[in-house]
């Protein structure tokens, strides 16, 4: 609804109707008639209209008003960014908050005037619990208030909290936080009651000992939900920042093909490098600067020739990636028979990723070449007879136009690097462009 006001300098009311003065005399009650002049500020409200069919017995909104419903919903959906994690509270140790919080209701004092030792002792363990339960239920409150609801997240981030922490994990340590602070503020209300109720001074203490020992029995007890965020929230502070608006090179191919060698090549990221599968457990991030623009480089976990749901979290991580953001792909093959999977299956991995993520910027590489040997790599595994035409193809050259580098000879690198910068300069364009679609208003229809 939309309000607006007007100001009538002038508002005539007929006096005969609102305002009326008496006067009184001898012979009796008499009115005087006349206008008196009133300053208003009259408030009005503009109203909205909407058609319905009736249908049924039933009020049905016709085409007209779901078009406009449709797009009202449209322009009030808030927009995902990605960064939440970088604005995580900083959560302590459940130790360190009980220990604080303990020291601090033990500085506080009775209320003072008070003569009797009774009353002084039992309003000062009153208040000493209800200070130690506020100091508890408060940070708790706080991290479950500040911690972003797994829903609201971007897809990306989304998808980097189940598969990294598990699905359902985060919010089941965001709900025995809860649960504990509700525990704590409950327990501590009960006991600072009962102990405002004693009757000696004997008693106060005791009832506050024993509230403070049930506290920190709870807390111990139960604080391992909130190490267990202070856990998560260092894992994901430590993902990497991704800016959308950035253009980014997402390598991928299957495990051990090089391509941790090459992010080093490209990039100032500096993932590590090992002679065994899965080698990168997690999205690495590196930048590429060239000519004053700044570039994304990812290096992401090798993918396997085996149906989606049979893929480990590692792999989904690279999926999620490809998915969920406005990615370049800079494919890696590895056919000199060293990285573990066949020429034959990397072919097949390649062509899934390729026909799925086929609106994507594209380049083809094939790494190694100088471990190349005249004949194609065979694996025992493979059927040489029934390869088709592309097959054995592939197991020679790789795809139809990639580029042969080595890293150890440095061969292919240069040309390497000039195609990685016009595939981002053409990616930074789209982006531009997408966005000044996004910006345009929608007109309903």
């Amino acid at each position: 609804m939309t309000w607006s006001y007007s100001l009538l300098p002038f508002w005539q009311i007929p006096y005969t109707k609102f305002l009326a003065k008496d006067f009184k005399f001898a012979g009796g009650l008499y009115v005087m008639q006349k206008t008196t002049k009133h300053e208003a500020l009259c408030f009005c409200r503009t109203m909205q209209t909407a058609t319905y069919e009736v249908v049924n017995a039933s009020y049905v909104p016709n085409s007209q008003t779901i078009k406009q419903n449709e797009a009202k919903d449209r322009t009030s959906t808030k927009v995902e960014t990605v960064g939440a994690f970088q604005k995580l509270p900083m959560v302590k140790p459940s130790v360190d908050i009980f220990c604080s919080a303990l020291k601090k209701a033990k500085r506080v004092s009775p209320t003072k005037g008070i003569a009797n030792i009774a009353k002084r002792e039992r309003n000062k363990g009153s208040k000493q619990l209800d200070a130690l339960m506020k100091e508890l239920a408060v940070p708790l409150r706080e991290y479950v208030d500040n911690f972003p609801n797994k829903k609201y997240l971007h897809p990306y981030e989304r998808s980097l909290v189940e598969l990294t922490l598990g699905d359902g994990n985060y919010e089941e340590v965001l709900r025995k936080v809860d649960a504990l602070r509700k525990k704590v503020v409950c327990v501590g209300k009960e006991y600072a009651s009962f102990c405002a109720k004693s009757l000696s001074k004997k008693e106060a203490v005791e009832r506050l000992n024993g509230g403070l020992e049930t506290l920190e029995e709870i807390f111990k007890s139960e604080g391992k939900a909130v190490d267990d965020l202070l856990n998560i929230a260092k894992t994901l502070r430590a993902m990497p920042i991704v800016d959308l608006e950035t253009p980014t090179l997402c390598l991928v191919g299957a495990p051990n093909v090089g391509k941790s060698s090459l992010v080093r090549i490209l990039s100032t990221g500096k993932p590590e490098v090992c002679n065994y599968p899965f080698t990168t457990r997690g999205i690495l991030m590196g930048h590429i600067m060239s000519n004053y623009k700044r570039f994304q480089v990812t290096d992401t976990p090798g993918l396997l020739k085996r149906h989606d749901e049979e893929r480990n979290n590692l792999e989904k991580l690279t999926l999620a990636v490809l998915s969920r953001l406005p990615t370049a792909i800079l494919f890696v093959h590895d056919l000199s028979g060293e990285c573990g999977t066949s020429p034959s299956d990397q072919f097949m991995i390649y062509k899934e990723i390729r026909e799925r993520f086929n609106e994507h910027l594209w380049l083809d590489v094939v790494s190694k070449c100088d471990l190349l040997k005249g004949r194609p790599a065979v694996f025992i595994t493979e059927d040489i007879d029934a390869d088709h035409l592309e097959m054995a193809t592939y197991r020679k050259m790789g795809p139809e136009g990639a580029i042969h580098v080595s890293v150890k000879n440095e061969q292919g690198l240069d040309e390497l690097e000039s195609r990685v910068h016009e595939m981002l300069i053409t990616q930074m364009n789209k982006i531009k462009s997408q966005s000044n679609e996004d910006d345009d208003p929608e007109v309903v229809r």
